[in-house]
């Protein structure tokens, strides 16, 4: 609670902030912000406490993937340098919506009531509608802001319809009364078609959210045109909240349930996996490729909610991190190519391993994580969700297909690294680093190669 209250109070203050001439102070002043928040969030480890009459909790796991968000955040603005140096009038509101986009994320992993989640939702999508329009100048920015905005507002009342279907079969918007009122229910025999339905299109809300497919279909328009500091924050603390969201209400309030939305599930599931891995081989564009790849991700991270074990919540945990590191770097790297060569095609990386080594090592460590290669974290994120879902016997098939699948994301994360140590050096000028920008590459890549040494700092957490 005290992190939502600093992240709200922070962001109000940025805003004031942001009317200095000098724009410099910004990005140091809510990086400070952010440590504070974080310090303050470990604070909360092993002192769970409730809120409002007990629609919010604070306990581990919220403390945990609000250290991952928040981290996230902090490791990502320094790639906002080219904002400060045009003296963008706008910085302070792009900071200020980030931080408020945070506290919807907070109430994401902490609700206990799902009032609190579409409010979480709700703070956490409104500050995205924005951000994805922030680029005035650019069309493609408009029509991002604009398809987003439009499909995100009709998922919200898809997203509602469910919660009021939840309340009219169980009298309740209480998660755990949730559970205790559909399991008392079943023992009974009584029909429970209204409750299914509501599971059913809550599912559906929530999968749009995250990305997943069949619902994925304004992911990779969207993360092109919104500005590329924004996408990596829509692609890694979005999904991060979404997918752990989604993972405590199926287990906190429709576990009963388990084998009426499972095969819907597992469905969502496949087509994800599918989708995302094989939309993202045809891609041209960089920027667009790791749209797909984000969905593909999701896929991955639906794969630990459908195992349904103690092992689960450790999984998405550590994929998470593993994930968000590996694209806040791959999209830092894209970042600075992109401001001073003006495109995210594969050719704008083509010879940057000859002409700046620093980026061109830490795009290749981003994609082998990313493509689940041993020695780096998203090998370990990989292998806790497989091993996660193996131990019911019977989701063999599926790990079979994910192994398939993370063979094909293979080939297009490594057409990057081609572009960058296999193709002539691009008539283009070397790509200049400010010497923060540099430091935060390098802790970002020390980090995804460190969870791939010892997974365990993260995966034992919970």
């Amino acid at each position: 609670m005290t992190s939502i209250i600093l992240l709200s109070v922070f962001g109000i203050v940025n805003l004031f902030a942001g009317f200095a001439k000098n724009k410099q102070v910004l990005l140091p002043l809510v990086l400070v912000f952010l440590a504070i928040v974080f310090g303050v969030n470990l604070l909360d480890w092993n002192n769970t406490q409730t809120y409002f009459s007990n629609m919010l909790t604070i306990d581990n796991y919220a403390v945990a993937f609000t250290g991952i968000m928040t981290l996230t955040t902090l490791l990502l603005l320094p790639f906002s340098q080219k904002y400060i140096s045009n003296n963008d009038a706008n910085l302070g509101e792009y900071y200020s919506l980030m931080l408020f986009a945070l506290v919807g994320a907070v109430m994401m992993v902490g609700y206990e009531n799902l009032i609190m989640l579409f409010i979480g939702v709700e703070i956490m999508s409104i500050a995205m509608y924005v951000l994805a329009g922030s680029d005035k100048t650019s069309l493609r920015s408009n029509e991002a802001a604009l398809k987003y905005f439009l499909m995100g507002s009709f998922f919200t009342g898809i997203m509602l319809f469910g919660i009021v279907l939840i309340y009219a079969a169980t009298g309740t918007f209480n998660i755990t009364e949730i559970s205790a009122a559909q399991a008392s229910a079943l023992s009974e025999g009584l029909p429970d078609s209204i409750f299914v339905m509501g599971i059913l299109i809550l599912v559906i809300g929530i999968s749009f959210k995250i990305s997943a497919a069949p619902f994925h279909f304004w992911a990779p328009d969207v993360y092109e045109g919104t500005p590329t500091l924004f996408t990596a924050f829509m692609s890694t603390v979005v999904k991060t909240a979404g997918v752990a969201a989604f993972y405590k209400l199926m287990v906190a309030a429709f576990a009963a349930s388990y084998a009426a939305w499972f095969p819907t599930l597992v469905a969502i599931t496949v087509l994800t996996l599918v989708i995302g891995n094989i939309g993202a081989v045809i891609q041209t564009s960089f920027k667009r490729m790791m749209a797909y790849s984000s969905i593909s991700h999701a896929g991955y991270m639906l794969m630990a909610l459908i195992a349904f074990n103690e092992s689960s919540d450790k999984s998405i945990l550590f994929y998470s991190a593993a994930y968000s590191s590996a694209s806040i770097a791959a999209f830092g790297v894209l970042k600075l190519v992109q401001d001073q060569r003006r495109s995210h095609l594969y050719e704008a990386f083509n010879g940057l391993g000859k002409t700046n080594p620093l980026l061109a090592f830490t795009m290749t460590v981003s994609m082998l994580s990313l493509g689940g290669i041993p020695l780096t974290a998203g090998f370990f994120g990989k292998f806790f969700v497989f091993s996660a879902v193996l131990a019911n016997p019977d989701m063999l098939w599926l790990v079979v297909l994910a192994v398939v699948l993370a063979a094909v994301g293979i080939y297009y994360y490594l057409r990057v690294v081609i572009a960058m140590y296999m193709q002539p050096a691009a008539n283009y000028d070397t790509i200049r680093v400010n010497s923060f920008s540099s430091f935060t590459l390098i802790v970002l890549t020390v980090l995804t190669i460190l969870l791939g040494i010892a997974p365990a700092l993260v995966s034992e957490l919970l």
